[in-house]
């Protein structure tokens, strides 16, 4: 089933295993991408369809050292190289749209400072240039504030179709901005967009209906991730949970987005549950805890429980990755240590079976 072909949204894809969307590090002068994330975006083009790494929508969104933009003109010039490196080796290339809210620190984007739903620091540190640093307490959005979040979502989806890329996947997950309004743990609001499962998901729902609008609905995917509780956003009410995804999804069903990618244990009653109400392509990446293998894909399919997977660490490592499966031939090994900047090494030198 793996190597079955399928449709989502607007793209005709290869095999039901995709590229996740992988922080990376490496963008160039002012975020925007150049001729080496282009070469290592076009180097996995046969991955069907790829999720970028998390690139901010604004400067202020904007969370770790050296991620991409999508807000420049410089930007979307960047992007245009990865657009057309891919699309030369047969691939499609959406641009995960990643506003960090609290997840920031001001050294690491020229002073500016961070926003969220409400004025809750995030635990931990934040690697800057000058190393770690506490996180620093974020400025709590007003109301009148909020259709600007909304603008700067669909201002990035613009320039992203302007740059030739294939659509956005508006990341609603992993305890950034969208997720921190999603949770009661980061959101303490007591305006329209908080205090209630409905209200704390009012934001994301506009977001989406936005972009639809914007760019076509089938150029649009989202991201979630209910109870993943990571960064300090917490989700640990199983019936609040519910609840706030389930009005989520409820709100979004109607647009037929491209496809709905979740972050989670895919056997839960509630996943089973939002992918009904979804009812679009459900795409399933089971997480951080373990390399995703292809058996894992196929068991995945199998079991019916997701209509693509999102494969990461096997593609970083493996360019030909699809190869690789198919032929049941050795893989790379990810090398940790260059994960997350630096330059080529770690990034475009991982060798291909020829």
């Amino acid at each position: 089933m793996a190597f079955d072909s399928i449709r989502i949204g607007r793209w005709d894809l290869p095999q039901r295993f995709i590229m996740a969307p992988l922080t990376r590090n490496r963008a160039g002068e002012g975020q925007a991408p150049g001729e080496l994330n282009a070469t290592y975006y076009g180097q996995r083009a046969s991955a069907g369809l790829i999720i970028t790494e998390g690139s901010q929508p604004s400067a202020v969104g904007q969370g770790y050292l050296d991620t991409p933009g999508v807000h420049t003109p410089e930007q979307v010039r960047g992007w245009s190289l990865v657009a057309d490196a891919v699309h030369a080796g047969g691939g499609h290339i959406v641009v995960q749209l990643m506003h960090a809210g609290r997840i920031a620190h001001p050294d690491n984007k020229n002073g500016l400072e961070s926003v969220a739903p409400s004025a809750l620091s995030a635990p931990g540190e934040m690697v800057t240039a000058d190393g770690q640093k506490p996180m620093v307490t974020p400025r709590a959005l007003e109301t009148d504030e909020i259709p600007g979040i909304v603008a700067e979502f669909v201002d990035a989806s613009r320039k992203a179709i302007e740059a030739g890329l294939d659509g956005v996947e508006i990341h609603a997950a992993n305890g950034y901005l969208l997720h921190q309004f999603l949770a009661p743990s980061s959101n303490e609001r007591t305006d329209a967009y908080g205090g209630s499962p409905e209200a704390r998901a009012r934001l994301v729902i506009e977001v989406a209906k936005a972009v639809a609008e914007t760019i076509g609905a089938d150029r649009v995917g989202i991201r979630i991730s209910p109870s993943h509780n990571i960064q300090g956003v917490l989700e640990e009410d199983a019936v609040d949970t519910a609840a706030t995804y389930e009005s989520l999804i409820e709100g979004i069903a109607p647009l037929g987005l491209a496809y709905l990618s979740v972050l989670a244990d895919p056997a839960t009653d509630l996943v089973r549950d939002l992918r009904k109400r979804f009812g679009g392509p459900v795409m399933l990446n089971s997480g951080f805890a373990q390399v995703t293998s292809l058996e894992d894909v196929e068991n995945i399919l199998e079991q019916d429980l997701a209509d693509v997977v999102a494969v990461g660490r096997p593609f970083l490592a493996n360019p030909d990755l699809v190869r690789r499966w198919r032929d049941d031939t050795a893989l790379n090994e990810p090398d940790q240590a260059t994960f997350y900047g630096g330059g080529a090494a770690g990034y475009t030198d991982y060798p291909t079976l020829d």
